[in-house]
């Protein structure tokens, strides 16, 4: 592939990021342009390596009969490096929590690294799941090879610079204070270009496809591509305070602000936490168990019903404040319709394994997968629960919200993304099995009782936070101040750390069952139980 082009483009994009450093009008501003140069020089020597400078005649030809694999291999790596990014920040911001001397200021304190787990989490880790996983996916549904040629490379390494440019923004105190939003506007305009390249990537296959049925998942990805486009414009419509700073100003002011932002809040996780590994769910479970969808008909009714109530549960987020109680109603009853077409989409899931239950047993693999399906269901029932106004005037702001968001994050979309990445690593490497599947196991069960943890301690420490904060005495007064209510957080927010420290045990376990996969070793190990069926014993 001749990558001249590319590299002239990066390396004037390297000068004007160092331009915009030397006449920037804030020092934040200079500091972030100045890392942007340094990444983007890092890319102009990588990719002075691979150009070919020679006359057109004698370049290198390049294979495109194939299928496009190798940036999904990239994609398959920077998840599993996002993802123990992101639980490890995780670990540590919850043990800033339990104990607060672990805040340095300013650069790690809570404050400016919890975005950066929440993004490193939702967009990095998450996020190269679903391209990567959305690029093999389209491919084999569709048999064609991924379209715009060099496009898909942009769209992987443009992403990878988005999730640089906004982790350390946060961390040097750059943030709009949006929540799963905080990127300010020029990373804003970045995210919107790579994401536009991302579409017509997978849209130009899909219209270029040699299989005249569009596969249902892909009907899920292409959702969660369209969707998260809108809800990221019209979130971040901003005006700059200059176009060398770093500071922007809403186009949105008071309970207009709140409306939008929990808009695009709820429905990031309804169409990039949900939608869109639905889309992984329905290839890589049948694919796994090697069985068909149990209901390919619950699996339309399940994306049409999903896509159009979801994008009007968000104002559930906003009960009991200045938002009109007609729309807060409005959000609670799309949030319970909700409650049933994601149980028909979890029942759908949990069917697939009809006529193969005993591969529960004896594959970790796809234990993994119905685990994440299980939680899904879990959170799915959950969220509708407290969106219900009296649930939510004792769970709203509590650790309960906190620990229905993990059950969903790290059970739903964690497991179904490790489950996936186990099942593309031989694969895509060519090899003949996992490095070991014995640690998959391990994997399985430290992820699980992390999870299990977490959530059910924060459950516990939610209701009580709820409790204490509306206990009056007899003459009216509160019993509880403020300062005893957080004082009684302090042993749950140990037990959250030691569920997520569990977590990311799991996920480094993860890492290096990969890393030996890529590198091509088998581990010498017992091989996992095959059948339920006891074995015959000799007579005495």
């Amino acid at each position: 592939m001749n990558y001249t082009t590319e590299t002239m483009v990066v390396a004037v994009a390297a000068f004007l990021a160092l331009l915009a450093a030397a006449f920037a009008h804030d020092h934040l501003f200079a500091v972030h342009m100045g890392i942007l140069c340094l990444c983007l020089v890092v890319g102009t020597l990588l990719l002075v390596k691979n150009a070919e400078f020679s006359p057109t005649g004698q370049q290198r030809k390049t294979d495109l009969t194939g299928y496009c694999d190798e940036v999904i291999r990239y994609g398959l790596i920077a998840t599993v490096f996002w993802g123990v990014v992101g639980f490890l920040v995780g670990v540590i911001i919850a043990l800033q929590l339990a104990f607060p001397d672990l805040n340095i200021a300013p650069y790690l304190n809570f404050g400016r690294l919890r975005p950066v787990h929440t993004s490193a989490v939702i967009f990095a880790f998450g996020g190269n799941a679903l391209i990567m996983t959305s690029f093999y996916v389209v491919q084999r549904t569709c048999r064609a090879r991924l379209f715009g040629g060099t496009l898909a490379w942009f769209v992987f390494w443009g992403y990878q610079l988005f999730i640089v440019m906004a982790a350390t923004g946060y961390v040097i105190g750059i943030n709009q204070a949006r929540e799963y939003a905080e990127p300010e506007w020029y990373v804003d305009l970045w995210l919107t270009i790579v994401w536009v390249a991302y579409l017509a990537v997978y849209l130009g296959t899909i219209l270029k496809r040699r299989e005249p049925h569009i596969y249902v998942a892909n009907w899920f990805y292409l959702s969660f591509i369209v969707t998260i486009a809108m809800l990221h414009v019209v979130n971040n419509l901003a005006v700059p305070a200059s176009f060398l700073g770093s500071k922007s100003y809403s186009l949105f002011s008071g309970v207009q602000d709140a409306l939008t932002q929990w808009w695009y809040g709820h429905n990031a996780v309804g169409f990039f936490l949900t939608a869109g590994f639905l889309g992984m769910m329905y290839y890589f479970v049948p694919k796994q168990a090697n069985r068909p969808v149990y209901s390919y008909r619950l699996s339309i009714i399940h994306f049409w019903a999903l896509i159009f109530m979801y994008i009007w549960a968000g104002p559930h987020h906003l009960h009991y404040t200045a938002l009109p109680d007609w729309a807060q109603t409005l959000g609670m009853v799309f949030s319970v319709m909700l409650w049933m077409p994601s149980w028909g989409g979890m029942i759908n899931g949990l069917m697939t394994l009809s006529g193969a239950w005993d591969k529960i047993r004896t594959d970790p693999i796809i234990r993994m997968m119905i685990v994440a399906i299980a939680f899904y269901g879990m959170s799915t029932f959950e969220g509708p629960m407290m969106s219900i106004k009296a649930v939510n005037s004792l769970s709203h702001y509590t650790e309960w919200t906190i620990g229905h968001v993990h059950s969903g994050a790290l059970g739903w979309v964690g497991m179904i993304t490790f489950g996936a990445i186990y099942y593309l690593t031989p694969k895509l490497w060519g090899r003949e099995r996992l490095y070991s599947l014995r640690m998959v196991n391990w994997h399985f069960w430290l992820a699980t009782l992390g999870i299990v943890i977490y959530a059910a301690v924060l459950w516990v420490a939610g209701i009580q936070q709820g409790l204490m904060w509306r206990e009056y005495n007899s003459q009216g007064f509160l019993v509880y101040s403020f300062a005893e209510t957080v004082a009684a957080m302090i042993p749950y927010y140990v037990l959250r750390a030691v569920g997520g420290a569990l977590y990311l045990a799991g996920g480094l376990v993860m890492a290096w069952n990969v890393f030996m996969t890529l590198r091509g070793h088998l581990r010498d190990e017992a091989p996992m139980p095959t059948s339920l069926v006891p074995q015959a014993q000799p007579a005495e």
